[in-house]
């Protein structure tokens, strides 16, 4: 370091420690339409000058900032925020200042309270700082400096002649002075800001080929609908491959008929870009996009990065495929499981760029067909860097495109995959099946990852079906099903999940038997659970608290309870559910009294109507799971 000083004084002002920020800056945070956006930083200087502070604002598509104030929380803590305006980026950054009056004022009254009488060289100092800043002030705020000033001038006691200026009238006419000395602006930082879908929704995935196509779908929306469901999701309906065709049970030859596994995307019809015929074709999907829309549903897609051995891309461009020394493609796997009808991408291709472009264009080629949600298969197995260019290029020209990562990989890539833009994410819900396991990894999720990671708790998938469902019967899909809606602001089943199907290919597998990913089956809207799937949507959109993923966990002195509330005061959600499919339980919830609770108040079953009488403390639960595994209770105003 050199031993000389710098040629310019450094500012003496520090802005420090500024959030929301996810690791210093480098990702942006997470937020939602409409959300105040609360900013903190440590703001100090040497000395006692006092100092102001202001946080600027730059929404999507604006050429400059807006200023809000901020407060002084302490000795350093300083507080303020904004409202979200519009989808994308928003920037922001803190200015501070050194506000010459307020020290003046402040180091005045500090004397004055010391009983200091000889202050004629800081009234004389006061006056001129008043006089030098008039001439910038409007006409109103002119005369009341000049009254000020003229006070200052008069004779009389110090207390007499300072006390029509330490006034709040004087202080407001100068904390509108324009000069702003010692201004110092820290870095900014950025604010994603998407629709609330990218928060909050409940998922329905079925696959077309078993009701009726895409027509046949389309002819379902309105039940969709009236269930309550926001999203319908849809695996891959690309043309399917015929070469290394998956058959029933993942057999790895198909027999004459069979469909094929969706993610085995690419034959001669397509690949990325069209449609199975076998489902429908472009103008099926269009309309079912429509239709969806005028009912209040959204058709989700699936975007793979996977080709079939049949895929016009293997033709096209061969060297996008991983290649072993001795020419043969590389198809997918994941031992013990393998997939001989899929080929990965190569990312190392050095033909990268074309590969970005084409997997981008795919994506904005549904864009321009009206879809606006996609779940992302995989997307742990392609470079986040490359999800961070995607998204942000096709958000930036669409801001409510909503992308869900089906990553079920470490905690730190999921994490990074939200960080680098995915819009919300699949989670461990699924293996979190005693009270303290979902205590303990929801609690986790709505601390520091709530910044950026946003959960979508699926209770199945066609991939997943967990012991807890193989073995639990009915109770064990009633506690899922309540615990994923009111737990986590977004949650979804997998059809079949509603006529409680449980049965696994094999003893100790999550694998279902007869899988629909390898045939199609003839399904309908007829399961015995969608009646608490229809009231739990109902009672999901009635309820505010359950649209954020803030939970507070409360005591039960059983294992096997699970209770929780949401909310505050009037209209706080209170949940308690049993999680031992087999057995009644019984125990306590036992509400703290900082929740904004009267010593007494009524709570209602939003799921059978009954009226308890509960308060602040200990109150007594017995759930059998042959009558219902939960209560969701509303606090009555």
């Amino acid at each position: 370091m050199e031993s000389t000083p710098p040629r310019t004084p450094p500012p003496r002002i520090l802005i420090l420690d500024l959030r929301p920020s996810i690791e210093g800056g480098r990702w942006p945070v997470k937020r939602t339409l409409g959300d105040a956006v609360v900013v903190e930083c440590d703001i100090v200087r040497d000395g006692h000058e006092q100092l102001r502070a202001v946080v600027r604002h730059r929404p999507p598509g604006s050429s400059g900032f807006v200023e809000e104030p901020l407060g002084q929380v302490d000795a350093d803590l300083w507080r303020g925020g904004f409202v979200t305006s519009g989808l994308g980026r928003h920037r922001f950054q803190v200015e501070a200042w050194v506000d010459p009056f307020a020290s003046w004022r402040s180091e005045i009254e500090r004397k004055l309270a010391a009983g200091q009488e000889d202050l004629e060289s800081e009234i004389t100092e006061g006056a001129a700082l008043l006089e030098a800043a008039a001439g910038g002030l409007r006409a109103a705020d002119r005369k009341v400096v000049a009254a000020a000033v003229d006070a200052l001038r008069s004779p009389g006691a110090p207390t007499e002649r300072t006390a029509p200026v330490l006034g709040s009238e004087v202080a407001a006419a100068m904390g509108r002075v324009r000069e702003r000395p010692e201004r110092v602006r820290s870095a900014t930082l950025e604010v994603d800001v998407d629709r609330e879908r990218a928060r909050v929704g409940a998922w329905y995935e079925l696959f077309p080929r078993s009701w009726g196509g895409l027509a046949g779908v389309e002819e379902r929306i309105p039940e969709i609908a009236d269930l309550g469901f926001d999203v319908l999701y849809l695996p891959p309906i690309h043309p399917i491959g015929t070469t290394h065709r998956k058959g029933r049970n993942n057999s790895p030859t198909a027999e004459p008929g069979e469909p094929g596994s969706p993610w085995a995307i690419g034959a001669a019809e397509g690949g990325h870009t069209a449609v199975n015929p076998e489902i429908g074709t472009l103008a099926d999907l269009e309309s079912l996009v429509r239709t969806a829309g005028r009912h209040g549903v959204e058709i989700a897609l699936d975007f793979a990065i996977q080709c079939s051995p049949d895929h016009p891309w293997l033709q096209e461009h061969p060297d996008w495929f991983h290649r072993r020394p001795d020419g043969t493609l590389k198809y997918a796997e994941n031992p013990p499981k393998r997939y001989q009808d899929i080929y990965n991408v190569n990312f190392g291709s050095d033909d990268w760029r074309a590969l970005w472009g084409a997997l981008h264009d795919a994506v904005v080629f549904w864009v321009d067909r009206g879809v606006r949600v996609f779940r992302v298969d995989n997307p742990h197995t392609k470079p986040i860097p490359f999800w961070e260019w995607l998204i942000r290029t096709v958000r930036e020209a669409h801001p409510d495109v909503v992308f869900l990562a089906e990553a079920f990989t470490s905690p730190a890539r999921m994490y990074a995959l939200a960080k680098a833009g995915f819009s919300q994410s699949y989670t461990y819900f699924t293996w979190k099946n005693s009270a303290e396991e979902l205590a303990g990894y929801v609690t986790e999720l709505a601390g520091a990852p709530s910044e950026f990671f946003r959960p979508n708790f699926f209770a199945n998938t066609p991939d997943i079906l967990h012991e807890y469902l193989q073995q639990g019967g009915r109770p064990a899909f009633e506690a899922r099903l309540v615990l994923a809606a009111t737990l986590s602001p977004a949650y979804g089943i997998y059809s079949g999940f509603e006529n409680l199907e449980g049965t696994p290919v094999a003893p100790g597998s999550e694998e279902y038997l007869d899988s629909e990913k390898y045939e199609a089956k003839e399904r309908t809207l007829d399961g015995p659970l969608l009646p608490l799937v229809r009231r739990l949507n109902e009672i999901r959109r009635a309820s505010p608290p359950l649209r954020r993923i803030d939970v507070r966990f409360v005591p039960t002195e059983n294992p096997a309870l699970l209770a929780y509330v949401k909310g505050h005061g009037a209209g706080a959600i209170i949940v308690v559910v049993n999680v031992d499919p087999h057995a009644a339980q019984e125990g306590i919830a036992d509400l703290p009294a900082d929740l904004g609770l009267p010593g007494g108040f009524a709570v209602r079953d939003l799921v059978t109507g009954d009226v308890y009488r509960w308060h602040v403390g200990r109150n007594y639960v017995r759930l059998d799971p042959a009558v219902t595994p939960a209560h969701v209770l509303r606090v009555e105003a």
